[in-house]
């Protein structure tokens, strides 16, 4: 149950490539950080108002990553990040990076960032942004608020 997709542009710089020339590999969590971002602040939500008024911050419990093939210095790339699933505790992402050129699938990932507090406690989701992420994937996926609880996840784990 994929949601509509975020694209975000990436250009890769020589900082983020390694001595052969290539994206190094951690260049791309920082490539999909930044995607999740964009798909959080597309729907309303800044990161750091939000820590300031609630005292709650997202931070990457599990990642799954599959690499693909390999981009160079100054290729043109989009993060393409899709919500999964929310549950309690976390938001759960597939993430993509595409070269634009060929539209090459580069990379693909599963990522679930948990809901913390300040001492890295997990902590339920606020309902508002619950019913806020839900609320606005609905309206871009199905058109219509009854398709809203297919997101949502009821199970008992985070």
């Amino acid at each position: 149950m994929t949601t509509n997709p975020h694209h975000w542009p990436v250009r890769v710089y020589y900082e983020d490539t390694d001595a052969a020339g290539v994206v190094y590999h951690a260049g791309y969590l920082r490539f999909m950080e930044r995607g999740r971002t964009e798909w959080l602040r597309a729907r309303g939500i800044d990161q750091g108002r939000w820590y300031r008024e609630t005292g709650l911050m997202f931070a990457v419990a599990h990642m799954e990553i599959a690499f693909q093939g390999p981009s160079r210095m100054d290729d043109a790339l989009q993060v393409v990040t899709r919500m999964e699933t929310i549950r309690r505790a976390s938001v759960h992402f597939s993430q993509e990076i595409v070269r634009v050129v060929d539209r090459e699938v580069l990379i693909r990932a599963v990522v679930r960032v948990a809901c913390i507090d300040a001492h890295f406690r997990p902590r339920r989701l606020p309902e508002a942004l619950r019913a806020s992420l839900v609320a606005v994937e609905s309206q871009v996926v199905c058109g219509e608020s009854i398709c809203r609880d297919k997101h949502v996840a009821r199970d008992k784990d985070g």
